[in-house]
């Protein structure tokens, strides 16, 4: 990983913390910040698969990365932190659509959250490269990580 990335992610996780340490967040703002955070993550993977995946927008490497990037950033910023016992559907109707076992297996999200962050952190370690193959591959094991979760703990409606 290089040294801005680094400093990237160092100073996500920082601020986060901080944030979270200087008050707590009602189930509605956690909500609220983690529907930003992925919905940022999705337009920048929105992004790189225009580029590398459809070919639909000219492959900018440069443009990939920066991408990659924040994805990883975000994916490495403490999201856990925003998963508060009421901030399921079972609590907060359809203001989410987090199902309530999500709560009931914590292993296996926290086992979800790990395979993801790995999976984003391999995605910008290949965006630096510039190798669209190798791009293409690490988009795709991002994207079967976030399907892995939706499937097991996202609702298909609000």
């Amino acid at each position: 990983m290089n040294a801005l990335m680094m400093s990237t992610l160092s100073a996500a996780a920082l601020l986060v913390s901080l944030n979270l340490q200087a008050a707590p967040l009602s189930a509605e703002d956690q909500i609220e910040y983690r529907q930003a955070g992925y919905s940022f993550m999705s337009w920048n993977m929105g992004k790189i698969k225009a580029q590398v995946v459809d070919g639909s927008v000219p492959f900018d490497a440069k443009q990939v990365q920066a991408a990659a990037n924040v994805v990883a950033a975000i994916a490495n910023s403490g999201m856990g932190a925003l998963y508060g016992p009421d901030t399921a559907q079972d609590k907060m109707g359809d203001k989410t659509r987090l199902k309530p076992e999500f709560f009931k297996n914590l292993e296996q999200a926290g086992t979800l959250a790990k395979n993801f962050n790995a999976a984003a952190n391999a995605l910008a370690t290949e965006a630096a490269t510039g190798d669209k193959e190798k791009i293409k591959v690490a988009f795709g094991e991002v994207g079967g990580t976030c399907k892995a979760c939706h499937d097991q703990f996202r609702s298909k409606s609000k």
